[in-house]
């Protein structure tokens, strides 16, 4: 998939807006998916991002979270972690399929279906740049802030 135009997608958003891909152009866009609102991990890489989101901004980057949780579950978790940056419901998993990211993941012993948390940094052209899968939070935001930077 690197290096192919991203079809466009629109999704509901934080903020009572719908964020559509085609709106970005000219940005670097970074999309993180994450597995759920306000559990450990998501909760920290949701922190890293925000916490770096005046870099990501000041290289023209758009930071947005998806995962399938409804934008009520969205609007909270921003509002409880001060996030900069809207959050993307896909509750039918719609981007999730386009980048492929849902998985079989074992949860207390039990296979469920689930996101694979990922990142993917699409350039101001809506060409895909770069993907991680299978993220281990701690250094990723940066790593991503650095790879957006060398664009």
């Amino acid at each position: 998939m690197i290096h192919e135009t991203v079809a466009d997608f629109s999704l509901p958003a934080t903020g009572g807006k719908t964020f559509a891909l085609a709106a970005c152009q000219g940005h670097p866009v970074v999309i993180y998916f994450y597995p759920k609102d306000s559990t450990p991990g998501c909760t920290t890489e949701a922190q890293q991002f925000r916490d770096l989101h005046a870099e990501f901004a000041k290289a023209g980057a758009i930071v947005v979270g998806v995962s399938r949780d409804s934008v009520k579950s969205h609007e909270n978790f921003k509002a409880k972690q001060e996030l900069p940056f809207d959050l993307l419901s896909d509750g039918e998993e719609i981007l999730c399929a386009q980048f492929s990211v849902i998985k079989m993941k074992s949860l207390y012993g039990k296979q469920v279906r689930g996101i694979e948390r990922s990142t993917f940094v699409i350039d101001g052209k809506g060409v895909l740049q770069r993907e991680w899968r299978g993220v281990k939070v701690p250094g990723h935001a940066q790593e991503v802030l650095d790879f957006v930077k060398a664009l």
